[in-house]
């Protein structure tokens, strides 16, 4: 998008909780506590005419009808694996972590992820290549009405 002359973004939740929400958790609360942060820095860029790209992980239905109904102009991109696919990709080891309660509320371990019901965009990537996925994201941005790619989310439980 950059080599296009487009002004954009990228808010990474990992990078994110290093600086904005470092005090944060991962109870219930904390992670919309998280999310709502993130939303509003995405708000913020967006008022200025950048396009901005969530990675997160946003596990609750619930808030991210919120975040739809928030960034009208959203797309929706659940990236989807299987949680042995997670767990075997994990090269922080942090499935095993949290299996071995190290780490607690984690997503698809001791806390729920509720998939989208209708995203724009559905990567499976238990099943598609990275270029495939890719593509596809690519796609639903160039066939999107110019005002409609403002805000993409990017959601699921890992790459």
């Amino acid at each position: 998008m950059r080599q296009a002359g487009e002004r954009c973004e990228l808010l990474d939740g990992d990078e994110l909780r290093e600086g904005i929400c470092r005090e944060l958790g991962f109870s219930r609360s904390e992670r919309e506590e998280n999310v709502r942060r993130i939303a509003w820095l995405a708000s913020l860029l967006e008022r200025n005419d950048v396009i901005v790209l969530v990675a997160v992980i946003a596990p609750y239905r619930e808030q991210r009808s919120a975040l739809r109904h928030r960034f009208q102009e959203m797309l929706e991109v659940f990236v989807d694996a299987p949680l042995e696919v997670c767990e075997r990709r994990d090269p922080k080891l942090l499935y095993a972590r949290a299996r071995n309660g190290e780490i607690r509320n984690f997503t698809g371990i001791d806390d729920v992820y509720e998939g989208p019901e209708f995203p724009d965009v559905h990567c499976m990537t238990d099943r598609e290549t990275l270029s495939e996925s890719s593509a596809k994201v690519m796609r639903a941005i160039e066939n999107a009405p110019a005002h409609a790619i403002r805000t993409a989310a990017s959601v699921g439980l890992s790459l």
